[in-house]
């Protein structure tokens, strides 16, 4: 700016603005400053004036009309032959006294926490959820229930009925912690915010067995992703029927696909293992197994593993539900913690 003004008129403005850098409405804006600010723009003739603001403020915030936006308030004026103002008037004059605020109680949402959890060892987490399955009839579904522990991928209780309710799941949780001989206080239940998840009847039922209880955040569908993975596999499993005839035919598909899934699924988060070897302690025998073989294949054919000698392939010591951030990580380390290791 300075080396504009040295130069004066003897160079064009636009060539110099250009090789400096600086824009031209900059250099206008300067000349301009310096010359005087410019004149207030002067009142409109139409402005209402003082007066007759502090009558228009009056009405807005008096009881009859304090709840009401300004385009009712004129209309409704306007039905009594009375007229101060347009709307837009109006909103400027609540606007110039700090009055244009939400006037009505506002919904305050919580703020929910977000769940981490952490499964060392069979029974210390479960993940349960609700599925719809459809059915012949439009608008009629099944509902299938299943409880997965989130360590060995084991579902450990599941149902299938024509209804949705608590006290169906309540039946359900009660047995599959009875057939697991959970011992009580050891186990977290971890699930989605549905209506049958938060009702009273769980929640006393949880008590009674000494069983915490998890929610995740509404709409956050990655806070219960071994559920929802699990329903994947369940209804991309090729016997997976588009829709079911009958309830018989839904228990009648369960009793195949649970079995075949503990049992005989190897499943991809737990270095191939079935549910079953994960959950009964098989895992290492089974791997040291399957080394075993391949330390053969490699004595007899060493040429087809180019970068030596196959590793021992080691299960997963631990399984999360949103594993700690990476600065609550950092900060465990630094205080001497150990972390165990994620699925």
């Amino acid at each position: 700016m300075i080396a504009v003004g040295e130069v004066g008129a003897a160079v064009a403005l636009g060539p110099l603005c250009d090789a400096l850098g600086v824009s031209r409405a900059t250099v206008y804006r300067r000349r301009n400053t310096k010359l005087g600010c410019r004149p207030r723009r002067p009142r409109s003739k139409r402005a209402l004036t003082l007066v007759e603001q502090e009558v228009v403020a009056e009405v807005l915030v008096s009881e009859r009309f304090v709840d009401r936006s300004p385009a009712l308030i004129v209309h409704t004026l306007l039905d009594e032959a009375i007229y101060y103002c347009s709307p837009r008037t109006m909103y400027r004059i609540l606007a110039q006294r700090d009055q244009l605020t939400e006037r009505r109680a506002q919904r305050i949402h919580p703020k929910y926490q977000r769940p981490e959890l952490m499964a060392s060892a069979p029974n210390q987490v479960w993940s349960w959820d609700i599925s719809r399955l459809r059915t012949s009839v439009k608008w009629r579904y099944l509902y299938l229930y299943v409880i997965l522990d989130i360590f060995s991928r084991l579902v450990v209780g599941w149902m299938i009925a024509e209804h949705e309710n608590a006290a169906l799941a309540k039946q359900l949780i009660e047995e599959s912690i009875d057939t697991h001989a959970v011992e009580p206080g050891s186990l977290v239940l971890h699930a989605d915010r549905g209506t049958q998840m938060t009702s009273k009847t769980l929640a006393q039922l949880l008590a009674d067995l000494d069983v915490a209880a998890s929610f995740s955040r509404p709409h956050v569908s990655n806070d219960n992703p071994f559920s929802e993975s699990h329903f994947r596999t369940a209804k991309y499993e090729p016997s997976f029927p588009k829709t079911f005839g009958n309830l018989q035919d839904g228990l009648a598909w369960g009793r195949g696909f649970f079995p075949w899934y503990n049992h005989e699924h190897r499943h991809s988060g737990i270095a191939y293992l079935t549910p079953a070897d994960m959950h009964f302690g098989r895992a290492e025998q089974v791997l040291n197994q399957r080394h075993d073989v391949m330390l053969e294949v490699y004595a007899a054919h060493p040429e087809r593993f180019p970068n030596g000698p196959p590793k021992l392939v080691l299960a997963p010591t631990a399984a999360y539900i949103n594993p700690p951030r990476q600065s609550d990580a950092t900060a465990q380390i630094e205080a001497g913690e150990s972390l165990p290791e994620a699925a």
